[in-house]
């Protein structure tokens, strides 16, 4: 193996990290975007991992804190798994999240529908159906979305 190549592509990956931080997938793309070979690229993971520059851990747990407010567990777990985030690492950062952070999901619809519907309680069957899709949407569950529609006392007009 070519040790210029491979100083490059550590200095290649080093510049990317820059900019933000990034999945172990991420990394991978990008270098083989660069053409580096196969194992010029795991040997750069290898090297970034060993320094704690990559983290696939500390990235599930950075992004999970930026993001729960406005999105549910389930859409936040499939965009890190979309990221190349493992599940149970994801849910690893989810827990410690929920241990530093007072984590409310129903707290979240729950501003989430005064945002769209402000004091009301009676919508159109439509606006009614717009508004249970985009909960879901945003990766909350049926239950938790149903309680808080009943609990705030919003329903369908007829």
């Amino acid at each position: 193996m070519d040790s210029d190549i491979l100083r490059r592509a550590k200095l290649r990956a080093i510049h990317l990290l820059e900019y933000r931080d990034r999945t172990e997938k991420d990394m991978r793309r990008k270098l083989q975007q660069g053409d580096y070979p196969p194992e010029v690229i795991d040997k750069t993971i290898e090297y970034l991992k060993s320094y704690g520059y990559i983290d696939d851990k500390r990235y599930a747990g950075r992004y999970l804190s930026m993001r729960v407010g406005g999105k549910g567990r389930r859409r936040l777990f499939m965009e890190l798994q979309q990221k190349g985030v493992d599940p149970s690492l994801a849910q690893e950062a989810w827990m410690e999240i929920c241990q530093e952070e007072d984590i409310n999901e129903r707290a979240a619809i729950r501003r989430l529908i005064e945002k769209k519907v402000g004091e009301r309680t009676r919508l159109p069957r439509k606006e009614h159906q717009r508004l249970l899709n985009y909960l879901a949407r945003r990766g909350f569950s049926w239950e938790d979305i149903s309680a808080e529609l009943e609990e705030n006392g919003i329903k369908p007009e007829g």
